[in-house]
């Protein structure tokens, strides 16, 4: 059996994939709801010029790495102009759109954003509002997504309003993951692998690789959760 287009396929995937994570790491990275319509057209055409590359005979590796870095280029480029000229910000990422103002909804814009009201109550239901009455603003940001400030009657009271005495706001370290040890989140908290040793035996466990995870709370302790340990 003829090996070579075996190989060759494998060559261009390799250089394909890592062309496109270095253009992701040049570009900066933003998460699936951060992305806006100018960012997803952008991975899909980058995603077309690398299969249509790859199952093209006749398109050479090289036009595969122009076609990816001059559209990398590109959106490098864009995404400068944008960080710089704030007008600029408006046609390239869009703006965010107030579909509900005081209470009420303005229905010329729900309009201009092409959505109904089922869809609407969708939105606000992913942001735990289940009433449209409890909403006082609420706003479509660029990238699909939902901001919503409540009505005051239908608002988690805060610990001011309740006249309660504040906390300090301790933030969770990892120390186990998937039974490794992170020696550095573990020195970052003043301890040591013999003071973690001694806390895994107080909890009946010989040896870290037992832990599935395990995080330190300077207010609430060390957290430990067994399992099955992924490899």
């Amino acid at each position: 059996m003829d090996i070579s287009p075996f190989l060759h396929l494998t060559i261009e995937l390799s250089i394909g994939f890592f062309a496109l994570l270095l253009i992701t790491k040049l570009i900066g990275q933003r998460q699936i709801h951060q992305i806006t319509p100018f960012d997803f057209i952008s991975a899909l055409v980058l995603g077309e010029l690398l299969g249509n590359a790859i199952y093209d005979p006749e398109t050479t590796i090289f036009f595969i790495l122009y076609a990816l870095f001059l559209w990398g280029f590109l959106m490098y480029v864009i995404e400068k102009i944008t960080q710089k000229f704030r007008k600029t910000r408006s046609f390239f990422e869009g703006d965010p759109s107030i579909i509900i103002r005081n209470g009420k909804i303005d229905f010329n814009e729900l309009k201009k954003q092409k959505l109904d009201i089922n869809e609407l109550q969708s939105l606000l239901r992913s942001k735990d509002v289940f009433s449209i009455r409890e909403v006082e603003y609420a706003i479509l940001e660029p990238s699909g997504s939902i901001s919503v400030l409540k009505k005051s009657k239908y608002s988690n009271p805060t610990s001011e309003d309740l006249n309660l005495s504040q906390k300090k706001v301790c933030l969770p370290v990892a120390l186990i993951l998937d039974g490794e040890i992170l020696f550095d989140n573990l020195k970052s908290c003043g301890f040591d692998d013999n003071w973690l040793e001694k806390q895994l035996k107080s909890h009946k466990i010989d040896n870290a690789r037992e832990v599935l995870f395990a995080e330190w709370k300077e207010d609430e302790g060390l957290f430990i959760l067994k399992g099955p340990i992924n490899r």
